[in-house]
């Protein structure tokens, strides 16, 4: 029984976005608000980013719930699963539910996440073609995997590749179709994507890439993909990975301030003071997200706020992507490639190994990376990116790795080698790091 006492918080969204919110607003101040949470899955929260790692067979359902059940009620939370808010009534303060309820709220967040997109082709609407979004279309591709031979997977970029190797990890035929050249076009250049495909197609996944798609063909179910060539894909199974868009219908009908997603400021508030919105829902900036690590950040600063915190603001970090395949090491993160003569692209290729390395230096800052096969700097770089350092002085060794220029840095200062260790004496710290 809530305790009408005080103030009611309402959360739409039972998503990674929202309930991290909801974390970061008991961790400083629990007692603040009664917390009501509304999920249109009859899932509790579950971590989305891994669904890909269900469908290789890699983790189970269970291993990827971030808060069950009994999170919820031992934090005094009501939780209300499989059921979709449908309206937000801001002059009588409530969200109207599917099944014709209202319920009450002080302060609203919306965390209602994102779409899938459907191409207006025919065909999307057959039975055996899915999405790649939740716990449900992941379960509707593993039974799949278990009565069907062929898949086609419509979409190369980081969801539709996931996809692709889940669904050959199942037993699965699979051809992949993408509209681009290259594979991962958004997070990757042309010589990594070909790195890609290389290692992706030794491992059985056919390729269509500069191809589009003109029907999903089948009387009563999906039975082949038609491409604009006329080449004809055999298909028991077709999924669309093709991207998202931000989940705004309840925010553009409350008559709240979107473009493309939900008009936030820094202070992660909508254009009404009483209703907060975070993570692929929102608009910040001109930008719209679809990665989890601004995704924290979001959450970090409304669970602040909604705790009182009016100085807590939102800066984007550095975006970074990187590819759950098992054996395939892929990362990028910032510029993927030089915007005029004033910038820098250091390289490092050598394609037998599949190792890759390219980074982008701006005005002696680094602002962008794309790994593959060695992505354990990947971390290192994004956090130079995040906090400007001058890499002038370290330039033509950035490319070989944090260990290999710390090690540089270190024979550069004997003194730094030439005394013995000594417990709490303060380290010599490289030039570099200090810029």
């Amino acid at each position: 029984m809530t305790d009408r006492r005080r103030a009611q918080l309402v959360v739409v969204g039972n998503g990674m976005a929202g309930m991290r919110a909801v974390e970061e607003l008991l961790a400083h101040a629990p007692d603040r608000f009664d917390v009501t949470v509304i999920g249109a899955e009859a899932e509790p929260n579950y971590n989305r980013i891994q669904l890909s790692s269900v469908l290789a067979g890699d983790k189970t359902r269970d291993d990827i719930i971030i808060n069950p059940w009994s999170w919820y009620g031992k934090r005094g939370i009501r939780l209300m699963t499989g059921i979709a808010a449908v309206a937000v009534d801001r002059a009588a303060r409530c969200v109207m539910l599917a099944d014709g309820s209202a319920v009450p709220y002080d302060t609203l967040l919306l965390a209602t996440g994102s779409k899938p997109l459907a191409p207006p082709i025919p065909g999307v609407g057959l039975p055996n073609v899915r999405a790649f979004r939740d716990m449900a279309d992941v379960e509707a591709m593993i039974a799949a995997a278990r009565s069907c031979r062929r898949a086609v997977v419509i979409g190369g970029g980081l969801l539709g590749l996931e996809a692709a190797w889940g669904l050959k990890r199942r037993g699965m035929s699979v051809a992949l179709v993408h509209l681009m050249p290259t594979l991962m076009e958004r997070q990757l250049d042309v010589a990594a994507g070909e790195l890609l495909r290389r290692d992706l197609d030794a491992r059985g996944i056919a390729f269509f890439t500069n191809s589009q798609t003109e029907e999903i063909a089948g009387s009563e179910r999906a039975e082949e993909v038609v491409l604009a060539d006329g080449r004809r894909l055999p298909a028991d199974f077709v999924v669309l990975a093709i991207g998202i868009r931000p989940s705004i219908d309840l925010a553009r009908m409350a008559k709240l301030d979107v473009n493309r997603g939900i008009l936030v400021g820094d202070d992660m508030r909508s254009s009404d003071p009483d209703i907060f919105a975070v993570g692929e829902c929102i608009e910040h900036n001109g930008q719209v997200f679809g990665l989890v690590a601004p995704i924290w950040d979001q959450a970090k600063v409304c669970g602040a706020q909604l705790a009182g915190d009016r100085t807590a603001v939102y800066v984007p970090p550095p975006v970074f992507t990187s590819l759950k395949i098992t054996g395939v090491d892929v990362f990028s993160a910032g510029v993927l490639a030089a915007a005029d003569d004033t910038d820098e692209e250091i390289t490092l290729h050598d394609a037998k190994l599949g190792l890759y390395k390219k980074l982008i230096v701006r005005n002696d800052r680094l602002v962008g990376a794309v790994l593959y096969g060695s992505v354990g700097d990947g971390p290192w770089y994004v956090e130079l990116m995040r906090d400007k350092v001058d890499v002038s002085a370290v330039r033509d060794r950035l490319v070989f790795g944090r260990a290999f220029v710390e090690q540089s840095e270190a024979a550069l200062v004997p003194e730094a080698v030439a005394e013995p260790a000594v417990p709490g004496a303060a380290e010599t710290v490289p030039q570099w790091q200090a810029a």
